[in-house]
C-alpha cells in the first residue's frame, strides 16, 4: 500500500503534540481513541468521472471524527478495487493540510494512476471503491461505510517511465536486455533515438532488468507488452516514442550529407556507423573564392522517408544565423546541431581556416547519450 511513510509521520506528530502539552509518561498513549467516520458527503455513490489528467481535480468530503481527548484527528482516504475489502488497499493518501482536513482534493492524474493499479485499461471505464480511516496516529478507526466512483480513463499511460530502452534481435545491441540502447529523453514521456534495425524483433523497455515494463506498437499506437517485427534489409531510423500521445513514429534516414553553401550542393555523403553516428574520413575541402574572399560555410542535409515512403529533406545547422570561423578557443557548443530551414546560407557553420585545401574527418553525432546533437571536424 502506498504512503506507509505517512503513518510514521502522523504517529510522530501525535507524540510531538503530546510532548508539547506536557503528557505524563504513564499517560502518553492514553485517550487516543477516535470515532469512525460514518457519513460521506461527496462524491455521490457511483458518480461517473471522465478523467482529465492534464487539468482535472476531484473533491472528497466526509463528516468529522470525534477524538476521545477532544483534540486533533488525522484522516486518510483509502482506495481499492470495486470488489476489494480494504484489507490490501491499492492506495491511500492523507487528506488536505497533511491529513487534518475532512476533505481531500486529488488530481485526475492521481486517480488515473489508481485506476491503472485497479486494472482499468486506458479508454476503458471501471469502478473504484473508497473509504476513510481516522486516527491520532495510532488506533486507526476504519469506516464501515464505503462508496464507489466510476471513472473513464483517457488514452495514454498512467505511469510514464523515467527512461526508455530499445532491445531485441533486430537492434544494434541484440536481445540482451542488460545491453539495451537508451533513448534520448526530449521531455516528459517523449523519447527519441537514431539507430539501425535489421530483420528480427524489438520492443521498448522502461529499464534493463527483467521486471521492467515493456512496450511495442499496434500500427502507430503505443501499447504495453508485445514485440515489433522487422523484415528486409538493415535500415537506419529515427524512432520517436511519445507516451502522452500513445504514439510511435519510425522515420527512415536515407542519407546524411555535408551541404556546402557556396556551391549550393552536397559536397560529401557521410556513412552511418552505429549508435546514431555518421562519419567520413579524408574528405577534401576547398573554400570557394568570391570577390570578397573565400567562402567556407556549411551545414548538413538529412534525407528522410516517412512510413508512407514519402521522401523529404531536413536541415541541421547552427542556432546562429551567421558565424565566425572557429579556432582553438571556440566553445564546444558552437558545433551543436539545430534543426534549421533549407536556406542556402543562413544558419551555416564555418570551417576553421586550416581546413582550406586540406582533407578533413567529419563526424555527425545523433547519439542518444549526447547532451546535444553535435558534429566534429578534424583537419588532417
Amino acid at each position: 500500500m502506498k504512503n506507509l511513510a505517512y503513518k510514521l509521520n502522523v504517529l510522530t506528530l501525535a507524540l510531538l503534540v503530546c510532548v508539547g502539552i506536557g503528557c505524563k509518561k504513564d499517560k502518553e498513549l492514553s485517550n487516543t481513541n477516535v470515532s469512525a467516520v460514518t457519513n460521506f458527503y461527496g462524491p455521490t455513490d457511483n458518480k461517473f468521472i471522465k478523467l482529465d489528467p492534464k487539468a482535472g481535480t476531484q473533491t472528497f468530503e466526509w463528516e468529522q471524527s470525534r477524538a476521545e481527548d477532544g483534540g486533533l484527528v488525522l484522516y486518510e482516504v483509502v482506495f481499492d478495487k470495486a470488489t476489494g475489502d480494504f484489507s490490501q488497499p491499492l492506495y491511500s493518501v492523507p487528506s488536505d493540510e497533511k491529513g487534518m482536513r475532512t476533505k481531500l482534493t486529488i488530481s485526475d492524474a492521481d486517480l488515473n494512476r489508481i485506476a491503472n493499479m485497479a486494472g482499468i485499461q486506458s479508454l476503458a471505464t471501471g469502478k473504484l471503491k473508497w473509504t476513510i480511516w481516522a486516527s491520532k496516529g495510532i488506533n486507526v478507526q476504519k469506516s464501515a461505510t464505503s462508496r464507489l466512483i466510476e471513472v473513464e480513463r483517457p488514452a495514454g499511460f498512467a505511469e510514464v517511465p523515467a527512461d526508455l530502452y530499445l532491445t531485441g534481435s533486430a537492434t544494434e545491441a541484440g536481445a540482451d536486455l542488460t545491453k539495451a540502447l537508451r533513448f534520448k529523453k526530449l521531455g516528459q514521456g517523449s523519447f527519441e533515438m537514431y539507430t539501425s534495425l535489421k530483420a528480427g524483433t524489438y520492443h521498448f523497455a522502461a529499464g534493463t532488468n527483467a521486471s521492467a515494463k515493456t512496450y511495442s506498437n499496434n500500427g502507430t499506437t503505443l501499447v504495453e507488452g508485445g514485440d515489433i517485427t522487422v523484415a528486409g534489409s538493415t535500415k537506419v531510423y529515427r524512432i520517436a516514442v511519445k507516451f502522452e500521445e500513445t504514439s510511435t513514429t519510425l522515420t527512415e534516414i536515407t542519407s546524411v550529407g555535408l551541404w556546402f553553401s557556396p556551391e549550393n550542393k552536397i559536397l560529401h555523403t557521410l556513412n552511418y556507423t552505429s549508435n546514431g553516428v555518421w562519419t567520413i574520413t579524408n574528405a577534401p575541402i576547398v573554400f570557394r573564392q568570391e570577390t570578397w574572399g573565400r567562402d567556407e560555410r556549411y551545414k548538413f542535409r538529412m534525407g528522410v522517408k516517412d512510413a508512407a515512403g514519402v521522401a523529404t529533406n531536413e536541415w541541421y545547422g547552427s542556432s546562429n544565423r551567421d558565424n565566425s570561423r572557429p579556432d582553438a578557443n571556440t566553445a564546444p557548443a558552437y558545433f551543436n546541431l539545430t534543426k534549421v530551414d533549407g536556406n542556402q546560407y543562413d544558419n551555416s557553420f564555418k570551417f576553421n581556416s586550416a581546413a582550406d585545401n586540406k582533407n578533413v574527418d567529419i563526424t555527425v553525432n545523433f547519439n542518444a547519450a549526447s547532451t546535444a546533437y553535435n558534429h566534429t571536424i578534424t583537419v588532417k
